[in-house]
């Protein structure tokens, strides 16, 4: 970048909620800090555009409100944010946010430790937060140093979806299941699970939303693809619960009655192999974990899936502060080793941070649609 080493100050995006109920998502000149000794700062090159952004980019605010306004330079988008749905932002009023979970780049300048000073001139993915921003100071042991010939791209989303995938398997092997089921399960995340799955003999059911999804997860070695347009639907699902076995899910979608299908789904496979009836149903517990909200609505489900289940939540940075640095290291020691492979990432769509600001951009990323994934490149523009 010209003039890198006399620049004071980089672009950062920001989103600001205020107490009048005006959701703010702008581009700001911010210092270029310094590392401390343990710290190191990447020229950020790459930063993925995740499901998981989005809560913290826009917030509770309707986009069917979205105005552009300011220059192509420093564009600002403004919306309303519901007067219902203020309250809820209540933690995050009237202070402007930095954005972007995880992102990857080059070590431009470090600390005088020794763990900082190897980074230097390296090629590293970060997770900390921050990262739709030109620069990040970050802590050394917050980056994980890419494989030589890595470039950032292909790392910039070696956090989030890798680690939640290999979350969802270790949380299954921890709570004694054998075999899993996994929403919206074309995505990228959904299809690095598969992999895994595959790498690792392991059963996985995949639940997708249309017969080209299924296509594709079939195409991709995939056993067992349940379409919930198909009219088969719920015979498909009880067949790939009897055939795998599986008690435990992960449910991207959050909303709907998808979560109250697949306990019923379960319960019935597990009454097909019970040796004794009870009226209280399967002594098997079955196992539901909402991890995103692609439907905001309330979840919905119908008491026919015995006595013995669960619904809860899964949170991947819950996840990994339970099983401690050292199991977590090697999770993503194994990200690194596989992520031109297992873990690899790919993208439909290449955009600067003004770009982030567009109103035409927003209406595709906004979305989430499976298949659309966009990666943010701050050098541009």
């Amino acid at each position: 970048m010209a003039d890198e080493k006399t620049k004071t100050t980089g672009l950062e995006l920001r989103s600001l909620i205020k107490a009048s109920g005006e959701l703010e998502v702008s581009l700001q000149d911010v210092p270029i800090p310094q590392p401390g000794a343990d710290e190191v700062l990447v020229r950020v090159e790459a930063t993925p555009l995740n499901p998981s952004d989005l809560g913290l980019l826009f917030g509770a605010a309707d986009l069917a409100t979205l105005q552009a306004a300011g220059s192509a330079e420093r564009p600002v988008i403004t919306a309303t944010v519901p007067p219902s749905a203020i309250k809820a932002m209540a933690g995050r009023l009237d202070q402007s946010m930095p954005v972007g979970n995880e992102g990857a780049g080059t070590v431009i300048k470090a600390g005088n430790s020794v763990a900082a000073q190897t980074l230097l001139g390296k090629t590293v993915a970060m997770i900390g937060g921050a990262m739709y921003a030109q620069y990040r100071l970050i802590k050394a042991s917050d980056c994980l140093l890419l494989p030589i010939g890595t470039t950032a791209a292909e790392g910039a989303s070696c956090f989030v979806n890798p680690l939640t995938a290999l979350g969802m398997v270790e949380t299954m092997r921890r709570e004694g299941h054998k075999a899993l089921v996994h929403t919206a399960a074309a995505s990228n995340l959904g299809q690095m699970l598969n992999r895994i799955c595959l790498k690792d003999g392991i059963e996985l059911v995949n639940i997708v939303r249309s017969a080209q999804q299924a296509e594709l997860l079939r195409g991709q070695g995939a056993k067992h693809v349940c379409d919930s347009s198909a009219p088969s639907f719920k015979d498909d699902l009880n067949a790939a619960m009897l055939e795998t076995g599986a008690t435990i899910a992960f449910d991207a979608i959050g909303g709907g009655k998808l979560a109250g299908q697949i306990l019923t789904a379960m319960e019935a496979a597990a009454n097909k192999t019970a040796k004794v009836y009870s009226r209280y149903g399967s002594s098997v517990h079955k196992q539901v974990y909402l991890y995103g909200s692609l439907d905001t609505g309330p979840t919905e489900f119908s008491r026919g899936f015995g006595m013995t289940w669960g619904i809860g939540g899964w949170l991947l940075f819950n996840f990994l502060q339970k099983i401690g640095a050292a199991d977590a290291a090697k999770l993503r020691q194994r990200v690194a080793s596989e992520l031109k492979t297992t873990f690899a990432s790919h993208y439909t769509r290449v955009v600067s941070l003004q770009q982030v600001l567009q109103p035409d951009v927003i209406a595709v990323y906004a979305k989430r649609a499976t298949g659309e994934k966009f990666l943010i490149d701050p050098s541009l523009g």
